[in-house]
C-alpha cells in the first residue's frame, strides 16, 4: 500500500474546488475587561499600517503610556455598549456571514461564508486554516470597509499574505479592496437615509461622519479622504440635497499629529452654536455598528451638541445586517 494511501482529500493533491467568501471586520475585544482590552489595542497599535511611527519610538510610547493608561478608559466605554450577545461589533458580523450565507444558498450558489477579525477573535490565520481544513482553494475576500485606507484594507491583505506565506498549495484569491461608490452600497446607504426622513422628517443639516486618518497619509498618496468624499457626493446627488443641506466629517482622532478635518465633534459645537438645531447624523465607513458608532457618535457626540444648544440629535445606523447591504455583498461576491 502507499505510504500516501492514507491521506484525506485535503491533504492529497485531489482537486478541492471550494469557493468561500471571507469577511474581515477591525475587530474587538474579547471581553470589556481591562486584561481583554489592553491584549486587543497591543495587537491593534503594533501594526505599522495603524501607526507610522519609527518602531523603537513607538513601542516606548505604546507599552511604556499609552498600555498602561488607555486600557482602563476603553474598557468602561466597552461596557456601556456590550450586550448579552457580547459585542456590539463581532454579533454584527456573526450576523451579516449568517445572512450572507442564506442569500447565496438561496440563488443556488456553492460559496462558503467565513468571518474574521484583523485584531483579536476570531483570526484570519485561524479562520484561513478552518477554510483550508473544510477544503477551499478558492477565496474571495470582502474587507468590509468601503472606502480603501491602508491602515484597514491593506493591514488585512498583509494578515492574509503572512498565513499565506506559510502554505505549499496557495488557493485561488481574489481581494476587493474598496467599494465606496459601488452602485449597490450607495443605494443601501440612501435608503437607510430616507427610511430615517419618512419617520422623522428632513433634518436641517445631514453630518456624514468618517473615520478619520492622520492628514500625512493622504499626503503620502492614502486614497481613503478621496473615496469618502466620493461617497458622500453619491448618496447626496441621489437624495436631491443640497450644499447646504449636508456636511462631510471626520471623527476618532487620536494622538497630537492633525487628522482630516473638519472633526466631527468640533463641527456638531459649532452647529449648534449657529443655531442649526436639527440634525441627523450616519457613519458611512463603517459596515456595522462599534464602540466609535454607538459610544462615540450617539453619545459622546451627541452631549456635545446638546451641551451647544442642540436640541434634535439622532443618530441613523450602520447598515448592518440590513437586506440591501447584504445583497450588496453577495452582489460584490458573485461579480468577483
Amino acid at each position: 500500500m502507499s505510504k500516501f494511501a492514507g491521506l484525506s482529500k485535503n491533504q492529497g493533491h485531489a482537486k478541492r474546488a471550494t469557493k468561500a467568501v471571507l469577511l474581515i471586520n477591525l475587530g474587538t475585544p474579547d471581553a470589556p475587561t481591562k486584561k481583554d482590552v489592553r491584549r486587543y489595542l497591543a495587537e491593534f497599535l503594533a501594526d505599522p499600517r495603524v501607526v507610522e511611527i519609527p518602531k523603537i519610538v513607538w513601542s516606548i510610547i505604546l507599552h511604556g503610556i499609552i498600555l498602561r493608561t488607555r486600557p482602563a478608559k476603553s474598557a468602561a466605554l466597552y461596557k456601556q455598549i456590550w450586550t448579552e450577545a457580547g459585542s456590539p461589533l463581532f454579533d454584527i458580523t456573526r450576523r451579516q456571514a449568517e445572512a450572507l450565507q442564506k442569500e447565496l444558498d438561496d440563488q443556488n450558489l456553492n460559496i462558503q461564508v467565513h468571518y474574521a477579525m484583523r485584531y483579536g477573535n476570531p483570526s484570519i490565520a485561524s479562520t484561513l486554516k478552518q477554510m483550508h481544513d473544510s477544503g477551499v482553494d478558492d477565496i474571495t475576500v470582502l474587507p468590509l470597509y468601503p472606502q480603501y485606507a491602508a491602515p484597514t484594507t491593506a493591514s488585512s491583505f498583509d494578515a492574509i499574505a503572512k498565513e499565506l506565506m506559510t502554505w505549499r498549495y496557495l488557493p485561488a484569491l481574489r481581494f476587493i479592496n474598496t467599494y465606496h461608490d459601488h452602485p449597490d452600497y450607495i443605494k443601501a446607504l440612501v435608503h437607510s437615509i430616507n427610511q430615517d426622513f419618512e419617520k422623522n422628517g428632513k433634518p436641517k443639516k445631514l453630518v456624514l461622519s468618517y473615520h478619520g486618518m492622520p492628514e500625512r497619509n493622504l499626503k503620502l498618496g492614502d486614497p481613503y479622504y478621496c473615496f469618502c468624499k466620493k461617497t458622500t457626493r453619491l448618496v447626496v446627488e441621489s437624495l436631491g440635497l443640497e450644499e447646504s443641506d449636508y456636511i462631510t466629517t471626520f471623527q476618532s482622532r487620536f494622538g497630537k499629529a492633525k487628522w482630516l478635518t473638519p472633526y466631527t465633534d468640533e463641527t456638531l459645537e459649532q452647529l449648534a452654536k449657529d443655531g442649526v438645531d436639527d440634525i441627523a447624523i450616519i457613519c458611512p465607513a463603517f459596515s456595522a455598528d462599534c464602540l466609535e458608532t454607538l459610544e462615540e457618535i450617539k453619545q459622546e457626540n451627541r452631549e456635545i451638541y446638546e451641551e451647544a444648544g442642540g436640541k434634535h440629535y439622532r443618530y441613523i445606523d450602520a447598515l448592518n445586517d440590513d437586506p440591501l447591504h447584504i445583497e450588496m455583498m453577495a452582489n460584490l461576491v458573485k461579480q468577483n
